[in-house]
């Protein structure tokens, strides 16, 4: 499995060309690979400061998003590495606060890439040494760390402590990776899910997780106690609600803390989980302003985010438009909860071929005004007959997103989603690309 990415600066493309003609052997699982490859670079992972590593199917980025927040405002220095990248690869190595140069992105993956070349190492492992190459090179004081696919197998996984480990969010996604076939792992398909996501578990450190449906709970927690980890679950050692503000509490007292500035109700879950993943660790300590200012100050791209002004917004001035790149079934009740107390939408979609074409459209289907499908960049995409059994509504095919706006009728708000890679070509297009 690759990426597609692409850079501005020839140093760094011609490393990402490199990098993108990777692809993972067919039949090939497990870190084996990667922990080869970091050994030859001298196994970075084994000396970085205290990590925060958090798995989930939605809402992992975002949960990462409020680690770094809160830490940087408590003071800290802090690492963070998120994937995937919406506009520049360099997205996904943020180094003490500041996304990774392109002087120092074209060396490190220089590097790593000479130094795995008879490894054949996929896309995802060599971004993962160059980032922990990256992690140990710079001084800094915590480290945040996203997983890709899955938590298990994911070239994160090397990685042997942590400050805490944290699952986001379970729900039905990358299927065909997720629930291949294999002996000794749990049949029903979001318990095999959620036993994916809890493998990032680590002896002696507590794993901290949302509440879930009882066949997934009881996986997280057999799998965590295989590895010798102690579960912190939300509504059992932990909780939190939302009004006017969220009020969290656990066995350590009560906090009143400010709603998040990011759109959707789902956020607060999210920020919740960052506070508790702090609240029940020993490594890190984190006052209450720094948790309601991080909570506040967190920005997190293509999640519900309500764009600015730029050349494609102004196509239809004046209208409100929302870019979310969620494209699974979780990620669509979430916005249609968000949506639910707006007016309706133009809904412009994008989505990948090996993705759910109802996925978005059965939440939100009634909360449509018009439904246009464009292609996802640099993927094979759904074709617009595919989202026609899901949409009362006649679906229309535009080249691409302004040409979708152009066509639109001149009242009502604007949702484009369905693909990160969408989300990303659409925030290059309008000028507000990522920093």
């Amino acid at each position: 499995m690759r990426d597609f990415a692409i850079s501005d600066d020839p140093a760094v493309q011609d490393q990402l060309d490199r990098l993108g003609a990777l692809s993972l052997p067919t039949g090939r699982l497990g870190l084996d690979t990667v922990r080869a490859l970091l050994a030859r670079v001298g196994n970075p992972q084994d000396a970085l400061p205290p990590v925060f590593h958090v798995a989930g199917t939605n809402g992992k980025g975002s949960t990462c998003a409020y680690l770094r927040a809160i830490l940087e405002a408590q003071g800290l220095k802090v690492h963070a590495a998120t994937k995937p990248h919406l506009v520049r690869y360099n997205e996904r190595i943020r180094i003490a606060g500041r996304l990774v140069s392109d002087e120092l992105l074209a060396e490190l993956l220089r590097h790593v890439l000479d130094a795995g070349e008879d490894l054949a190492p996929s896309f995802f492992e060599v971004t993962t040494v160059a980032t922990f190459l990256a992690f140990h090179r710079e001084p800094a004081d915590v480290c945040v760390i996203e997983t890709g696919l899955g938590g298990r197998l994911d070239a994160t996984n090397v990685l042997k402590t942590a400050a805490a480990c944290g699952i986001a969010t379970l729900g039905m996604d990358h299927e065909a990776f997720l629930l291949a076939p294999e002996d000794g792992v749990p049949t029903d398909p979001l318990a095999r899910i959620a036993f994916e996501k809890a493998s990032i578990a680590k002896a002696g450190v507590p794993l901290v997780t949302q509440a879930y449906p009882a066949n997934a709970a009881a996986s997280v927690l057999e799998t965590a106690a295989k590895l010798g980890a102690s579960v912190v679950m939300r509504g059992r050692d932990w909780d939190a609600r939302a009004d006017s503000a969220i009020h969290y509490r656990d066995a350590n007292g009560e906090l009143l803390l400010p709603l998040p500035a990011l759109a959707g109700a789902h956020q607060a879950d999210n920020a919740a989980l960052a506070v508790a993943m702090l609240r029940h660790q020993s490594v890190i300590e984190v006052g209450h302003a720094a948790m309601a200012k991080g909570i506040v100050d967190a920005r997190w791209p293509a999640r519900l985010q309500r764009l600015g002004h730029g050349p494609l917004t102004d196509i239809v001035a004046g209208r409100t438009v929302w870019l979310d790149g969620g494209h699974n079934p979780d990620a669509g009740e979430a916005i249609a909860r968000h949506l639910a107390a707006q007016p309706p939408v133009h809904i412009v979609m994008g989505m990948l071929k090996a993705k759910d074409p109802g996925a978005l459209l059965r939440p939100l289907g009634s909360h449509a005004l018009s439904l246009s499908i464009v292609p996802a960049p640099g993927h094979d995409a759904h074709s617009p007959e595919d989202f026609a059994p899901f949409s009362a509504l006649p679906v229309q095919s535009f080249p691409d997103v302004a040409s979708a706006l152009r066509a639109l009728p001149p009242e009502g708000d604007v949702l484009i989603a369905g693909s990160l890679y969408l989300a990303g070509e659409v925030l290059r297009q309008n000028e507000e690309v990522p920093d």
